[in-house]
C-alpha cells in the first residue's frame, strides 16, 4: 500500500467505505480507493496492480452499483472527478469518461445539439453509461457513438470504432478488464426550442414514475422484453411496498428499491431474491439484473427452494 501511494498523483483513500460512492448509500470498504489525476497516472495505477496480482474494480459515479456489506479485497478506481473534458468541433463531440451525463446534456443542448436528450437526469459517468449502453426512454447512447479509447491492464492505450463494439438492451461487448477514456460521438444540429420540449419532457416523465427523493441504484432489472417491462411484473405479483430491513420495492415504480435510511446489501439482494422468485413462478420469466454488482457470489441473488 506504501507503494502504491508513493505512485500515484491522485487521491488514494485507504479502506474506504463504499456506502460513500454508491447512490444506494451501502456497500463495506475497499481495500484502496483511487482517483487519477490524469491519462499517465492511470497508466502506472493498472501496471503495478497487473505487477501485483491485485484486483481492479472501475467504478464511475457508483449510480447503478451494488456493493457487498463485505467490501472489496481491492482498487477501486473512478474517474469521476478526474477525466472530465469536453470539446465540441461542430457536431463532433469528444467527452472524457469521468464527464457527468447530466453535464454530457447541457453542454451539448447548448450547442444546439440534439440526441441525448432523454438521458437529462439519468445519473452517473459517461464511461458507466458506454459499458451498459444507459439509455431512457426509448434512445440509448451508443446510437450517436463514432469511437471509443479504451486502456488495456497493461497501460496500452488503443481507439476503437463503433462497429467493433456490440451494443444491445443495456450492455455491450467492452470487456470489464478495459478502462474507457473517452468518446466520440456525432450529433445533429436541432432548433434550440425542440430541444428543450424534449429535455422537459424527459424530465417530467422521469420525475412523474421515479422515486426520486429516496436513494436508489435505478431499475435493478431489465425488462424481459421491449413491450414487457420489469416494474409492471413485480408489480403484478403484489411486492410494491414489499420490505426487508430499511430496503422497500418503491411505491411508485416497482423496478425501483429504495434505502429509506439504513438499509444494507443484504437486505436488497433478498427483495432481489423475492422478486425474481415470485415472477418466475408467476410468468415463468428469470429477471436478469440491470445494476452492477460487486462482491458477491452470484448465487447469493438467484431465489432459494
Amino acid at each position: 500500500m506504501a507503494e502504491l501511494i508513493q505512485l500515484v498523483q491522485g487521491t488514494v483513500i485507504e479502506n474506504e467505505s463504499m456506502s460513500r460512492h454508491s447512490s444506494f448509500g451501502i456497500g463495506g470498504t475497499a481495500s484502496a480507493y483511487i482517483t487519477p489525476k490524469n491519462i499517465d497516472d492511470l497508466s502506472k495505477i493498472l501496471r503495478f496492480a497487473n505487477q501485483h496480482g491485485i484486483q481492479i474494480y472501475f467504478i464511475g459515479s457508483g449510480s447503478n452499483i451494488l456493493v457487498s456489506d463485505n467490501g472489496l479485497d481491492g482498487i477501486v478506481i473512478s474517474p469521476a472527478k478526474a477525466l472530465t473534458k469536453l470539446s465540441f468541433d461542430k457536431g463532433i463531440i469528444e467527452a472524457e469518461s469521468g464527464v457527468m451525463l447530466g453535464h454530457l446534456v447541457k453542454e451539448t443542448s447548448k450547442q444546439n445539439l440534439t440526441g441525448f436528450e432523454s438521458l437529462g437526469g439519468v445519473p452517473g459517468t459517461l464511461g458507466g453509461a458506454l459499458l451498459m449502453n444507459a439509455g431512457a426512454f426509448g434512445s440509448e447512447i451508443s446510437n450517436h457513438l463514432i469511437s471509443l479509447k479504451v486502456m488495456e491492464m497493461n497501460g496500452e492505450i488503443r481507439t476503437m470504432m463503433r462497429d467493433e463494439i456490440e451494443f444491445s438492451y443495456r450492455q455491450s461487448s467492452l470487456r470489464k478488464d478495459v478502462f474507457i477514456l473517452s468518446a466520440i460521438f456525432e450529433l445533429e444540429k436541432c432548433e434550440p426550442e425542440i430541444i428543450l420540449e424534449k429535455r422537459l419532457k424527459a424530465s417530467k416523465k422521469r420525475k412523474s414514475t421515479q422515486p426520486l427523493k429516496y436513494r436508489s441504484a435505478g431499475s435493478v432489472f431489465k425488462n424481459p422484453q421491449p413491450n414487457l417491462a420489469a416494474g409492471y411484473l413485480i408489480d403484478q405479483v403484489g411486492l410494491k411496498g414489499y420490505r426487508v430491513g430499511d430496503a422497500e420495492i418503491s411505491k411508485k415504480h416497482a423496478n425501483f428499491f429504495i434505502n429509506r435510511g439504513k438499509a444494507n446489501a443484504s437486505d436488497i439482494t433478498a427483495l432481489i431474491r423475492i422478486a425474481r422468485k415470485k415472477v418466475e413462478i408467476e410468468f415463468n420469466i428469470m429477471l436478469e439484473l440491470e445494476i452492477k454488482t460487486y462482491g458477491f457470489n452470484a448465487s447469493e441473488f438467484m431465489p432459494h427452494g
